[in-house]
């Protein structure tokens, strides 16, 4: 399978940017786009989980707009490797208005963390609406 084929089924790529590291990411809902974005998010940090016992938590985060809130709700992901040396590869999007999140991860310990991520940031962010759903580059400090 080569990368193109790859991308199609997954839903973010990643991009060339100058300083630090950027992806793409795209979805027929938003629900799915922050979706997609937190798997990518995994993806470009060389994630690895083990197969440990499993442990589900429930987020609810609040944000000014959409934007604020897809920023919110993956540096909480970070933060959640941060503190717990936990991620996830199992997200559902309970509910997404815009300016609320609820989401329930099934989250296991941190194997392998390649990338040192200190942040998603707000750079050039703008969630836009597509013919077939949402698009979003998202650029992250390393």
């Amino acid at each position: 399978m080569n990368n193109s084929d790859l991308s199609e089924l997954l839903g973010f790529e990643e991009i060339e940017h100058t300083a630090d590291r950027a992806y793409r990411v795209w979805g027929k809902s938003l629900e799915e786009l922050f979706v997609q974005a937190a798997l990518g998010l995994y993806q470009l940090a060389g994630t690895q989980l083990t197969s440990d016992k499993r442990v589900k938590r429930e987020i609810r985060l609040e944000g000014i707009d959409t934007e604020s809130l897809l920023v919110t709700w993956l540096n909480e992901l970070l933060h959640l490797y941060e503190s717990e040396h936990l991620g996830s590869d199992r997200l559902e999007i309970l509910k997404l208005d815009g300016k609320i999140l609820h989401a329930r991860i099934t989250a296991a310990k941190v194997l392998q963390w390649l990338e040192d991520i200190k942040a998603v940031t707000y750079h050039n962010l703008a969630i836009r609406s597509t013919e077939t759903g949402f698009e979003v580059t998202i650029v992250l400090d390393v």
